[in-house]
């Protein structure tokens, strides 16, 4: 079997029911919460691949069709501040990676627009970035005393033993039994992040729909063209 290309589908999974809290469960709690409309500004810190985007998202997910939107700021950089024009309009606005734009005033100016805007609208905005909003270095003061007071979650890395059941959790969302015994050996072989480790998991979770197999390590094996 030819190897598979490694790719990431992380949108159409990306709901609370697939997130493991493990260390997390304040986090998770505020964000339901502010699914349902009963928070404001909030701050997702956390290293790569620690669950910031997979909880924005399940925010969205939680949202009636058309209220709520998550934009990956790293995308809108190349469009100019004016992509943030209309976003005032959705009752939930969620913006990953705003580290990107931080320091450049006419983006600062832009996002205060918006805070203020979805705040009158008695809306939630909701940002993520490896750091909190007082470790970046702000142009726009203002911006900066906003930020200042959002409910601010530092995201917890999991564990091994928390990977393992993150991952099989996710697993069964997809209609896949992974044992245990397999998921050890991913974590022994692969880098043990999750990004890398739900890469692993769409390849896998392909191939064994496509022959019909279960995921034991002689599959996984021959489907990653490993001897």
């Amino acid at each position: 079997m030819h190897q598979l290309p490694l790719g990431l589908r992380l949108d159409d999974r990306a709901v609370f029911e697939t997130f493991w809290p493990a260390g997390n469960e304040q986090a998770v709690s505020h964000l339901r919460r502010a699914a349902a409309g009963e928070a404001g500004m909030t701050w997702l810190a956390g290293a790569a691949a620690s669950g910031k985007s997979h909880l924005l998202l399940a925010v969205c997910a939680a949202q009636p069709a058309g209220t709520a939107g998550y934009f990956q700021m790293a995308q809108l950089a190349a469009l100019g501040p004016a992509a943030l024009d209309g976003l005032p309009q959705l009752a939930c606005v969620c913006l990953d990676d705003i580290q990107v734009v931080a320091g450049q005033r006419p983006w600062e100016l832009a996002l205060f627009s918006l805070y203020r805007e979805v705040e009158e609208r008695g809306g939630a905005l909701l940002a993520a970035a490896p750091q909190p909003p007082a470790q970046l270095q702000w142009s726009l003061p203002d911006l900066a005393s906003r930020f200042a007071v959002a409910s601010v979650f530092r995201l917890h890395a999991l564990t091994e033993e928390e990977q393992r059941q993150a991952l099989m959790l996710r697993a069964r969302a997809r209609g896949l039994e992974l044992p245990e015994e397999t998921a050890r050996w991913l974590q022994r072989r692969y880098p043990r992040d999750m990004g890398t480790l739900y890469h692993l998991l769409d390849t896998l979770d392909t191939a064994a729909l496509a022959a019909q197999r279960r995921l034991t390590v002689p599959f996984i094996r021959q489907v990653l063209g490993e001897a």
